[in-house]
């Protein structure tokens, strides 16, 4: 690519991307590992068929009825009264955020977002032209309130992104801390709530603080609780002006029919679906409460996954745990490695495998 015109800030850059491995256990993308069921198969077979009949037709859109059903969910599931004008919808929960810094970020303004957290969060600023601040974390991953509302009012980011759960380490940011850091700042706040669902009990949705926050944003995502991460569908609540201005950025017609369709049917699956998650987080609480006899440790997670170490080199523990057949995840954080928590048949497969390298390659004591 050296002789492509290349904007500056994209030279010497690499694409995103987990390994794509043949391996037999992968637990590095977060994915839900229960099948669709059957039920649903039926129904979506019947539903995109009848879709189908208008593909010589553009798709609503508006997503109209989507986002109905959309606002319908988060309701239901949250306590939280959200209606249809305050919900978006886009292919997947990255083009949400990046439709949220193409409308407010962009060339010339800052996003900034609490590292380490969801690697997409720089890459989507760059690629659109917006500059990017790490913001600060404590030592054990944590957001330490006052230095960062310190920071964003140093900063006056325009766009900041907190992600709760956190995507590498898994614990959700409390609502106090989401609230000051509101307060902190005369930008729009999104906090990225990709696994909001695999929260532990008493741990509460930002969707409680939208109301009289009209520069508030919650995005959420259909890959991870509802296992349809291959359907790309992504969506946001926000004051019903957010959803207004985003519209101004979307391209015509960015949602398929045949997306509009089976997200539609999926959510009248709901209860099915998200009857997997209780033993998604049984298996997550099951790895962390292994670790500790490995001589190992983890982050609290909130998550459909463990960040776990430390390690000597969490590179070589890596690929002995590939060479097991285990495909984990590297984050790039010295001494930790990620894990999706899977069925129990990937944990026994998991935990055996990391049972047999963890003593050679755990940080030894004073290490």
């Amino acid at each position: 690519m050296e002789e492509l015109p290349l904007r500056p800030e994209l030279r010497g850059r690499t694409a995103y991307g987990a390994p794509q491995l043949q391996v037999t256990h992968r637990l590095n993308t977060n994915e839900n590992p229960y099948p669709l069921p059957e039920s649903l198969l039926a129904d979506l077979g019947t539903a995109l068929a009848e879709a189908s009949r208008g593909l010589n037709r553009y798709p609503d859109r508006n997503a109209v009825d989507l986002r109905a059903d959309l606002a319908t969910y988060l309701t239901r599931t949250s306590g939280e009264p959200v209606g249809p004008a305050q919900v978006w919808a886009a292919n997947g929960s990255n083009e949400v955020l990046q439709q949220l810094l193409q409308t407010f970020g962009g060339a010339g303004r800052t996003a900034l977002g609490f590292t380490p957290s969801y690697s997409m969060h720089p890459i989507i600023s760059s690629g659109t032209g917006s500059g990017w601040v790490d913001g600060h974390r404590r030592a054990d991953f944590t957001i330490d309130t006052a230095a960062a509302v310190a920071q964003l009012r140093e900063v006056r980011p325009d766009v900041i992104f907190v992600t709760s759960p956190n995507n590498p380490t898994g614990t959700a940011v409390d609502l106090d801390t989401i609230g000051a850091l509101y307060e902190a700042t005369t930008g729009v706040l999104v906090v990225d709530e990709a696994y909001a669902e695999f929260a532990r009990p008493g741990t509460s949705s930002a969707l409680s603080l939208l109301p009289g926050r009209p520069r508030l944003v919650v995005s959420r995502t259909m890959s991870k609780a509802f296992g349809m991460a291959g359907l790309r569908l992504g969506y946001l609540a926000a004051d019903p002006a957010v959803v207004e201005a985003l519209q101004l950025v979307r391209l015509p017609y960015h949602l398929s029919s045949l997306t509009q369709a089976a997200a539609r049917t999926a959510l009248a699956h709901t209860d099915e679906l998200l009857a997997t998650v209780d033993a998604v987080k049984a298996e997550r609480d099951r790895i962390v409460a292994a670790l500790p006899a490995m001589g190992l440790t983890s982050v609290p997670s909130d998550a459909n996954f463990v960040l776990f170490g430390r390690f000597a080199d969490a590179a070589a523990a890596w690929q002995a745990l590939l060479e097991r057949d285990v495909l984990v995840r590297d984050v790039g954080l010295p001494g930790w490695l990620r894990v999706t928590a899977g069925t129990p048949e990937e944990t026994d497969a998991f935990l055996t495998a990391l049972g047999e390298v963890a003593a050679a390659h755990r940080l030894g004591e004073g290490g």
